[in-house]
Parts: structure tokens; sequence; C-alpha cells
């Protein structure tokens, strides 16, 4: 009687879920019509396999037999043996939540019987068909001040067309003559419980999503907070859900110096599930790296590939800087290089762009391995990439759109960063560039659940936010004993 249990997967598609600081959502999801049946389908088939495992409760009462008084009986471990579950209907209920029904249900089970008459105890096995069962439920959903999802049963309906009883062993043959007489009472007592076993799966479900954190870690530095911002916004042909979706460092919760602006996702024609992401979001975990402390990186030779004509010794750099090798000759040296504000994204109509500004300051290692500052070059860079979905993959290319370098300081004196800045520039177009174009032409696996698969995923950038439409195919998860 579990017919909730199926709800669980359209949450399981939206698993992503105080209230917050910021007003307009980093992250959207939306829900289609095609998505809830989907997911329904997939729930009655889940179904339709565990049935078997459903616990259903002892039924007992008594039996009038006229001036000899009243036979108490008692039906116990009733186990299903056969189901025949139809395709569930659901439905958005605009406002409220999800309307799930299903008709013309008919369930065989077997269990024991056992009887009490005075000091008279007898008992057997039965068979019990429960007939052209009806039921129907109004899921209602809504977020706590925690921004996690909640829902409640608000509406319950059940009903059955009939009952088939046949008894067993002992004095069946008896107990059977009265089953007319009964057989009402047990239709009745079935019926009783189908609600309470809805609420039941109902709050069981409530539970999972109480459980569901709206705060984790996506890597060791980086967490993620998507608390709901407000209830999902429920209508005839979708639901959305609108999330913070906002990237802090593990160890400096700070807020960025920008917040998250409007906007709004196209209802994904035709696919079941469409989710949107924000610069806003992207550029909270560039902001949550940055304010960490986390982009910077020191480089040396032993870093350089073998093949690179230049290397990071001050005989090398003397190409560029004539001063230098004259200055301190022969030793290695060491950059490091970090940004100097916050890496920022912008997404416009099929086209995302990445703009950083850095700094790289250069040493040389002496031989007691102290280091001896040399100068401080300052960059600008800009790179803009073309993005697509293929084979449930990420794909692409990226392109440099600009690149500039400047002498920043100098305790070496000063010298001209032109032919610096030139083999810089042949470096990143011949060597970084292929690399990165090299592995989205291969592409990247568009990321799955253990149980969810994204199929025939599109992706397109929009104004300040991307957008994926997609399909999903599920595997239930297995039931717990």
């Amino acid at each position: 009687m579990r017919l909730l249990t199926m709800c669980c997967f359209l949450f399981v598609l939206l698993a992503l879920t105080p209230r917050v600081l910021t007003v307009d959502p980093g992250v959207k999801a939306v829900l289609t019509d095609k998505g809830l049946h989907y997911a329904s389908h997939v729930g009655a088939a889940f179904l339709q396999e565990n049935m078997n495992k459903v616990n259903i409760p002892d039924i007992e009462g008594d039996i009038s037999i006229g001036l000899l008084g009243s036979v108490h009986y008692r039906l116990t471990g009733m186990t299903v043996v056969q189901v025949n579950l139809p395709e569930p209907t659901v439905s958005f209920l605009e406002s409220t939540g999800v309307k799930v029904g299903m008709d013309g249900v008919n369930i065989a089970l077997q269990g024991k019987w056992h009887t009490h008459y005075t000091f008279i105890n007898d008992g057997g096995t039965f068979n019990l068909a429960v007939l052209n069962i009806g039921m129907s439920a109004v899921l209602q959903l809504g977020s706590d001040e925690h921004g996690q999802l909640n829902m409640t049963n608000s509406q319950c309906d059940s009903s059955i067309g009939g009952t088939q009883i046949n008894f067993h062993g002992g004095a069946s043959w008896l107990f059977q003559l009265f089953v007319n007489s009964f057989k009402g009472f047990i239709t009745e007592e079935i019926q009783k419980r189908i609600c309470p076993m809805i609420k039941q799966s109902v709050e069981t479900l409530e539970n999972g999503l109480a459980d569901i954190p709206v705060s984790f870690r996506v890597t060791q530095n980086l967490l993620v907070d998507i608390p709901l911002l407000v209830s999902p916004i429920v209508q005839s042909s979708d639901m959305e859900l609108d999330f913070k979706g906002e990237f802090y460092s593990v160890n400096h919760h700070t807020e960025p110096p920008f917040s998250a602006g409007p906007f709004e996702l196209p209802q994904p024609a035709g696919f079941m599930l469409a989710v949107g992401l924000s610069e806003f979001s992207i550029n909270s975990a560039f902001y949550a790296y940055f304010s960490a402390g986390l982009l910077k990186v020191n480089i040396t030779d032993n870093m350089i590939p073998k093949f690179s004509p230049i290397r990071l010794n001050t005989t090398s750099f003397g190409i560029f800087i004539p001063q230098l090798p004259k200055m301190f000759p022969n030793l290695l040296m060491l950059l490091q290089l970090y940004t100097t504000n916050t890496p920022m994204t912008s997404l416009r109509s099929d086209n995302v762009t990445l703009s950083v500004s850095g700094s790289s300051k250069a040493y040389c290692i002496q031989p007691n391995n102290t280091l001896t500052p040399l100068f401080r070059l300052d960059m600008n860079i800009s790179f803009s990439s073309k993005l697509f979905i293929s084979e449930e993959k990420l794909k692409g290319l990226v392109v440099l759109n600009n690149f500039t370098l400047t002498l920043g300081s100098s305790e070496i004196g000063p010298f001209q960063t032109g032919s610096l800045r030139d083999a810089l520039l042949k470096g990143i177009k011949m060597f970084l560039l292929p690399k990165v174009n090299a592995k989205l032409n291969t592409g990247i696996p568009v990321p799955v659940t253990k149980n969810i698969q994204l199929v025939n995923s599109v992706l397109k950038v929009n104004e300040g936010f991307m957008e994926i439409a997609t399909d999903a195919v599920i595997s239930p998860p297995e039931p717990r004993n």
C-alpha cells in the first residue's frame, strides 16, 4: 500500500534542496509534467516488484453465532502473493503540490487464521483477494525555516470494490459458512488502513527529506549552500524550485561583494527537467577560493615541460632581461603566481567568458636556498568558450581573447616586457589552449548520481545563466529491509 513511495523519485530528481541572505536564487530547477509522469511510472514499477515486502497489519474481530455468542478470530501474517498495479495518475496541483491517484488495484494475499470460542482454539491458512482498490492523495509541498523541502499528506481518499476469502485447514469448512457475515467487516478494516499507511509513507519520505543536507562539501576546500529560498512554485504544468546555490570556502564563510541577479528559467519543452546555473553561483565559487587564498601557486623549473626552450633560470631569462644573468648568474628561479582579484565569469548568449587578473613575483634561488626578490609582473587575461553537451559529455572550444603583461615593480631595474609577453602568449597558444581543447574535444562526463542518469541533455548559455534541459533514466534504490 505504499502508493506514495513513487513520489520519492520526484524529489530524487531534485535532490538539491535558514532562510537566506540572497533574495534571488543562484540555481533554479524546473520539473515538468513529463518528468512527473516518468517518476510516477518508475515508482509504480518499483512498487510492483516490491509489494511482497509490504507489512500488512493483522485483522481481528468477532463473529456472532446467534444465541451461542460469538467467535473471536484473527487474520495474521498476511503477505502479498500477487498484485495488479495500473499506471498511476499524477498531476501538479497549482499552488499546492502533487496529486497522486490509482484505481483498479487488485491484490491477492495469503496468511493464517486463528479462532477462539470459549476453550476451543482452531486455525489454518487463508487466501484473500482485495478487488478494485482505489486511492488518491494530495501532497502539499513547502519548505521549512532551514530551506529544506517538506511535504504533508493534506488529503487522502480510498475505496474497495470487494473481497473474496477462502479458508483452509482446521474447521475451515465451518468458518467459511460465516464469510458473508463478516466479509464486509474485513473490507472496512482494510479500507480504514489504506490512508493511515499512505500517511505513514509520506512521513517516512518527509523524514528522508529532512536528512538531505542543505550544505555540503564539493571539494576539500569548497562547500555549497543549497537551501530553498521559497516554497516550491507549483503551476498546472510544472514545478519550480529556487535554491540559494552559493559556494563558500570551508574555512572562510564570507559573503562575496556581489549578489545574485534575477533570471527566468524557460519551460523546458519536451524535457523532464531543467536546471539553471547563474553567473552568481559560478563566481561565488571563484570568490570562495580567492578569499581563502587558494588561487596561488609556486612554479619551479622542474614543473616546466622538458621540451620547453625556455627554462626557469636567470641564464634563460637573460633573453628577455639582459641585466638579470649579470646580476645573478646561473641561478634557478621561482615564480609565485597568484590572482589579485576574484576571477569572474560572464555568461552571454552562447558564450562564456572568463577574466582573470593576477601577478607573478619572480625570485632567484640562492645556493643556500634563500629567495631574492627580482621583479613583479602584472597580468590580465581573458578567455571565451563555446560549450555544449554531446553524448552526455560537456564539450566545447576555448579561445584567448586578450592578454596583457606589464611590469609592476622591479628590484633589478626597469626592462621591457614586450618580448616576454610574446613568449608567454606563444606558450598559451601552443601548449595551454591545445591541452584544454583536447580535453573538451574528448568531453567531460556530465555528473550522475547512483540512481539517476541524465540523457538527451542540451546545454544553452543565456544572458546571465546557463541552462541544462534533460531527460533522465532512474534506477530505483534497493528497498530497505
